[in-house]
This record gives C-alpha cells, sequence and structure tokens, in this order.
C-alpha cells in the first residue's frame, strides 16, 4: 500500500472560503478516482505559526495506482484551484 500525505498553508485573501473548498473538493474524489482507496481531510484548528491550514492523508493499493491518481483529469482539476489559492505544501509518499 502506498501512502500520501500532503500538507497546505492557505494564502490569506478568502483563507477559511478557500479551506472548505479545497475541502469539499479533495473529498469528492473519493469514488471519482478509481486508484484513491481512502481519503481523510483536515483542517488545522490551533492556528499555530507552525501550523499548515490544511491536511490531506489518502492511500492508493501501490505506486501505480498513486501515480494514476496524479494525472486523473478530477484530481488536476482539484490541484489547479489550490496551487491557486495556497503559498505552500509539503508532501511526503511512502509504502506500508
Amino acid at each position: 500500500m502506498s501512502v500520501h500525505i500532503v500538507m497546505f498553508k492557505f494564502k490569506e485573501e478568502n483563507r477559511d472560503a478557500n479551506i472548505a473548498k479545497a475541502k469539499e473538493m479533495l473529498e469528492a474524489l473519493t469514488g471519482k478516482v478509481p486508484s484513491l482507496s481512502t481519503m481523510e481531510v483536515g483542517v488545522d484548528f490551533s492556528r499555530t505559526e507552525r501550523a499548515f491550514d490544511l491536511s490531506l492523508y489518502s492511500t492508493f493499493e501501490s505506486k501505480e495506482g498513486l501515480g494514476e491518481y496524479a494525472v486523473h483529469p478530477a484530481h488536476l482539476e482539484v490541484v489547479a484551484f489550490i496551487k491557486e489559492v495556497t503559498e505552500v505544501s509539503k508532501v511526503v509518499d511512502y509504502e506500508k
């Protein structure tokens, strides 16, 4: 199984609305992307300086499945939105 974790820090402009929209868009990928096994999206409540605003934890049966997710049109639509409204993101991918 492959695990894909991403953390996002959003721009200040329309921050809360954009976080909510990103969360909704990400969660909607379940069922649209065949290789996506599970997805959990969390919004940070601590709002400390070192915190990121939103995190994504998703799993796939294989590295190949993660690769299919990366180029899936539904995922690319979400990526385009998130790139517009975030300052930075960090990712880690690993096998379990």
